[in-house]
């Protein structure tokens, strides 16, 4: 099998995997990351969302040959050290999480958003396409807002 070279969270990793071996496996099964969900596999629950070079992408339908040299970012990689990101942080006051499993990817396509917009609206807000079995879309709604006001 090839050698497969990318950053995760800053971190220069080389992986022995096939070239269309779905990233996710590579974070989860590899490397032992596993923020990314595994929820669907065709790119549609959104549970696995990451960042790929600071955009939102879905690693459960990016094979890991398309990242190489390039610079993926998980929930781990979210925060600097010990302080968590205002998304994050928005996140426990607002209380979102209800079953949790989500949240990562809600997490990191939030954090996206708010990379693009400052300001979001409501409509922005619910291009989210990331979905919550539980239903928690007010309070993530809520910790959208509230990430922005102290961002």
């Amino acid at each position: 099998m090839p050698d497969q070279t990318f950053t995760v969270n800053g971190e220069t990793v080389t992986v022995d995997a096939p070239d269309d071996l779905p990233l996710l496996w590579v974070l989860r099964d590899l490397l032992g990351i596993r923020g990314p969900k595994y929820g669907c596999g065709i790119d549609v629950c959104k549970a696995c969302t990451s960042h790929l070079d600071g955009e939102a992408f879905n690693p459960c339908a990016t094979p890991v040959a398309a990242v190489a040299g390039r610079s993926v970012t998980t929930i781990e990689g979210l925060a600097d050290g010990d302080r968590l990101h205002p998304v994050q942080e928005a996140w426990l006051e607002q209380d979102v999480a209800q079953c949790g499993f989500c949240q990562p990817g809600q997490i990191m396509a939030a954090v996206a958003l708010l990379k693009r917009t400052s300001e979001p609206t409501d409509a922005e807000i619910d291009e989210i396409a990331n979905v919550c079995r539980c239903g928690t879309y007010v309070r993530i709604r809520e910790a959208i807002k509230a990430a922005a006001a102290r961002m």
